[in-house]
């Protein structure tokens, strides 16, 4: 855990000249937007195996039609499929699982007593909401820095919640397998799952903060990138 923080310290030193004061910030931001980088290439896969499958969505629902009455016969058939072109279920969840350990590890090594005398402007990067609001109120000077995080994460989050409406929308919905238990209401739910950032950063330290605003920022954009080529759901609807 010590070469995390020897890392961000050193980013840091390197980035006083630039950043005075917010220089372990900016450390911060900048080791949130390397980890990103280094797990790109996973986060590319995985955006070419959801295309994949949705590719692959009509030859899912005949195998589903004709495995009606056998669910395991459905389920190898389609573990088959997926085989064949090269397609895993589970590559999508890769990125995420990776990202968690370095959240962990920022919220354990840069919260509390490790962050004495950093800030991000007038807000200790130790301290949380409350804090904030105990120090100056909503529109103090650390509740100001707050504020300004509470509206990148809005406008990301709703950018976020419109576009996997639409992603969504656009998926076909009979995937060749059996149903899960909640899968519907798990659909219905996960576009608002784009605001619980903003849950996130009043609860945990502002360092750890910082890491989920650019982390969650990042995935957005990147996102948008991998499925640019990917038709809205008015043109799949209609077959344009």
């Amino acid at each position: 855990m010590s070469v995390f923080a020897t890392l961000v310290e050193r980013l840091a030193d390197l980035l006083q000249p630039l950043f005075a004061t917010t220089a372990t910030a900016a450390a911060i931001v900048l080791f949130t937007m390397v980890v990103r980088l280094a797990v790109h290439p996973l986060s590319r896969a995985a955006a070419r195996g959801q295309k994949a499958r949705v590719r692959l969505a009509p030859q899912l629902a005949e195998l589903r039609a004709k495995h009606a009455k056998n669910p395991e016969r459905l389920q190898k058939a389609v573990m088959e499929l997926h085989a064949k072109e090269k397609v895993s279920p589970f590559a999508g969840c890769l990125p995420s699982l990776l990202q968690a350990p370095a959240f962990f590890l920022m919220y354990h090594l840069f919260s509390g007593d490790r962050m004495a005398g950093h800030s991000l402007f007038a807000a200790p990067l130790g301290d949380h909401y409350a804090d904030a609001l105990a120090a100056g109120g909503v529109f103090g000077p650390a509740g100001v820095v707050y504020l300004v995080l509470f509206a990148i994460v809005g406008a990301v989050a709703t950018f976020n919640f419109r576009r996997t409406k639409r992603q969504l929308a656009a998926q076909p919905l009979n995937t060749g397998l059996p149903d899960t238990p909640g899968a519907q209401t798990i659909n219905k739910l996960m576009p608002l799952l784009s605001f619980a950032t903003l849950i996130t950063v009043v609860v945990v330290p502002l360092a750890a903060a910082l890491y989920v605003v650019t982390s969650t920022t990042w995935t957005v954009f990147e996102r948008a990138l991998l499925f640019r080529d990917q038709a809205p759901a008015g043109a799949l609807a209609t077959g344009a």
